[in-house]
């Protein structure tokens, strides 16, 4: 007597639990590459917005005129170029106070960059949680179906009189497909969970000492008369 133990037909021949368990693990899959392409995407996009402001900025051009290019393509020079316009706004702004200090100015400029900053990570730190939430889970929901599915062939093995590998194996087999799922669908999402976030991390610091550079052009635009903002 011959036992089909394919892939497909253990899938098909399993209980719906064990079907359920390896539907979930698939979709989490799924969604978990999904997600990876995307933040790939996202961060490769960020990283060259960065590269081509960055080229725009220190190239000595007037700030006015780095600001006003930047309206015209908000998303040209990326997170970078955000968090510059927001910073230099807020210092034209309050460079139009009258009697306002410089230490003012340039802390009111810091806490809108600052602010800035927090937004532009913030939106790039989306969706992490669910890869993380993926790697950690998906090893679990996979040993569930495997208990699950080991029960029930043993449970069906004690109504047999006789009972043989032949008519064990296949329960067993089903069984642990579940665990190989949880780890294929784990396994990538902590990979790209740990990749990311330093990749985010960099971006931050990258961000953070664009900052602090701007702020120190920004304190001797302070002490200067309204017009001439040169790099």
């Amino acid at each position: 007597m011959s036992v089909d133990m394919s892939i497909t037909r253990l899938i098909l021949d399993a209980s719906i639990v064990v079907q359920l368990v390896m539907l979930v693990l698939l979709l989490a899959s799924v969604t978990s590459w999904a997600v990876i392409f995307a933040k790939r995407n996202a961060l490769q996009k960020a990283g060259q917005g960065a590269d081509q402001f960055e080229d725009r900025f220190w190239s000595g051009g007037n700030l006015a005129e780095i600001y006003a290019q930047g309206e015209q393509s908000d998303e040209q020079g990326g997170g970078m170029e955000r968090i510059f316009r927001a910073g230099f706004k807020e210092f034209t702004r309050a460079r139009k106070q009258p009697g306002i200090a410089p230490e003012a100015m340039i802390e009111a400029s810091q806490r809108a960059m600052r602010v800035s900053l927090s937004r532009e990570l913030d939106g790039q730190e989306q969706q992490l949680p669910f890869l993380a939430t993926v790697g950690s889970v998906s090893p679990y929901i996979g040993l569930f179906g495997t208990v699950w599915g080991i029960m029930n062939s043993f449970l069906a093995l004690g109504q047999m009189q006789q009972a043989t590998l032949a008519t064990v194996a296949p329960g067993i087999a089903e069984a642990l497909i579940a665990t190989a799922l949880g780890l294929f669908a784990a396994i990538p999402a902590v990979i790209a969970y740990n990749y990311y976030a330093n990749r985010i991390e960099r971006l931050g610091n990258r961000y953070d000492l664009f900052i602090e550079e701007f702020t120190g052009i920004l304190h001797r635009h302070s002490q200067n008369s309204p017009s001439g903002n040169e790099n």
